[in-house]
């Protein structure tokens, strides 16, 4: 029998409050602090008490995966925020120098805020994405906070009061409307934040409606959440749990698939018992739970930890789905590691688990023409190159046709690759600009008319 546990969260301002904190040297939690007041900082009772190892700091994954690290900030950035807090400076002069920080650190990749938007009746949706033909992205009003933060969480600025950087829904209910009118859509992802954080009832509000007759052709529901690693308990003992689960009963009742987007970053966030139940409670409502996580430095990047975390997975239920490139965001430079070596940590993974866990796709990049994977290294007519395939675009047609990139083993992303063969552009590259510039095929989104494309910009969302 697993007890009831009361969450209890702890920000930048309940640091020192933390039982555990008062081991590391005033240097390290000073330096916490400084970079919890330029990025987000969150973490609950569940993850400080039962996942991170608190006598392996500060190289215990969970806790470079919740904790901010000085090196997460440039030198000189970090240096710049420290004296200020130092010296009691004057908080405007702190909250405008920090905010000047947040913009160099790309808060929202290749402008997420102009792209992706869709309108109806001329007017831009809000809190809603639709980058594929067949998959709109809802962000609930009340789904935009975690259980816990992550480090390298590429929606970052949506946490730290950037509100003209966030995507949420209003009250209109808008987003229903263009449901509707777009009946080549197939599936909804529910996303955030975190829509797990909000109640049963007022998930329920996102998701009954689309159980209706004018919804037939929304055929998938997925809902995009880390709960099922940060608090479990969500699906077990808190208070709406059973009601959750009775919501997960009714979407499949309805004939429609629901699919749990798990966000697991390690596998010890599948090691405790709690965990492993939250797991067996959804399952047993016939939701099918799909497992995703970028590859993090001092988290994950170690072949053997994603081995390990697929087979568990699979041992539990779960699916493995996808094995992501770290996004040019906010900690970036802390976070990541070249393409080679992503997909050499990958390569080595799957080949080391059984034909059950080889569901996995990677290393791919959520990039502006799509999801993009790595396919191999090779070399051909003497030029050595990746081979690149797109698994999922904006231009259905781009889809499973290979390309090459010439080798490059400093690249971390797509904007670091460059066409092999004396080729000038990707194959892909004149109608996505053509689909840019005139809001075309399938984009469902608007930019300004004179927007050039130079080299391959990228944006990250999820599919």
């Amino acid at each position: 029998m697993i007890p009831y546990r009361k969450m209890k969260f702890y920000g930048l301002r309940d640091l020192d409050n933390i039982p555990q904190i008062q081991n590391l040297t005033d240097e390290e939690r000073f330096a916490i602090k400084v970079v919890s007041h330029v990025l987000p900082f969150r973490v609950n009772n569940y993850v400080i008490d039962e996942l991170i190892d608190w006598n392996n700091i500060p190289d215990d994954p969970i806790f470079q995966l919740t904790f901010l690290q000085k090196d997460m900030l440039s030198e000189e950035q970090f240096d710049i925020v420290a004296d200020l807090l130092a010296n009691d400076s004057d908080p405007y002069e702190l909250k405008e120098t920090i905010e000047e920080i947040r913009l160099e650190l790309n808060p929202h990749p290749a402008g997420q805020m102009t792209l992706n938007v869709p309108y109806l009746n001329d007017e831009s949706v809000p809190g809603v994405q639709h980058k594929y033909r067949e998959t709109v992205l809802i962000f609930p009003s009340s789904g935009q906070t975690c259980h816990s933060y992550c480090t390298f969480c590429f929606r970052w600025a949506q946490f730290v009061g950037m509100n003209d950087l966030k995507f949420a829904t209003d009250e209109s209910k808008r987003f229903q409307d263009y449901l509707i009118s777009q009946k080549e859509v197939t599936d909804v992802l529910i996303t955030g934040g975190d829509p797990m954080i909000m109640s049963a009832k007022n998930l329920a509000t996102y998701i009954e409606p689309l159980l209706k007759p004018e919804f037939d052709h929304i055929r998938n529901i997925r809902i995009g959440t880390k709960s099922v690693a940060y608090w479990p308990y969500k699906f077990v003992t808190d208070k709406d749990a059973d009601d959750v689960l009775r919501l997960f009963d009714k979407i499949i009742e309805s004939g429609k698939h629901l699919a749990i987007m798990g966000h697991y970053n390690h596998w010890k966030e599948l090691s405790t018992e709690v965990a492993q139940e939250a797991i067996k409670r959804i399952r047993n409502t016939g939701a099918q739970i799909r497992t995703q996580s970028p590859l993090i430095k001092h988290v994950n990047d170690d072949h053997k930890i994603w081995s390990r975390m697929w087979e568990d997975q699979v041992k539990l239920g779960c699916i493995p789905y996808y094995f992501f490139v770290e996004r040019n965001t906010g900690a970036h430079d802390h976070f990541a590691i070249p393409l080679i070596r992503a997909y050499e940590i990958f390569r080595k993974a799957y080949e080391s688990v059984s034909g059950l866990s080889r569901t996995v796709r990677g290393p791919s990049m959520s990039a502006l023409p799509g999801k993009i994977v790595i396919e191999g290294v090779t070399t051909i007519n003497g030029e050595k190159v990746f081979m690149l395939n797109l698994i999922q675009a904006r231009n259905p047609d781009w889809v499973k046709r290979p390309f090459f990139a010439k080798y490059d083993e400093r690249a971390e992303w797509l904007t670091d690759l460059r066409p092999a063969f004396g080729k000038d552009k990707f194959f892909y590259q004149d109608d996505l600009n053509q689909m840019i510039r005139f809001s075309d095929g399938q984009a469902y989104f608007r930019t300004d008319d004179d927007l050039e494309l130079v080299g391959e910009p990228e944006l990250d969302l999820d599919d």
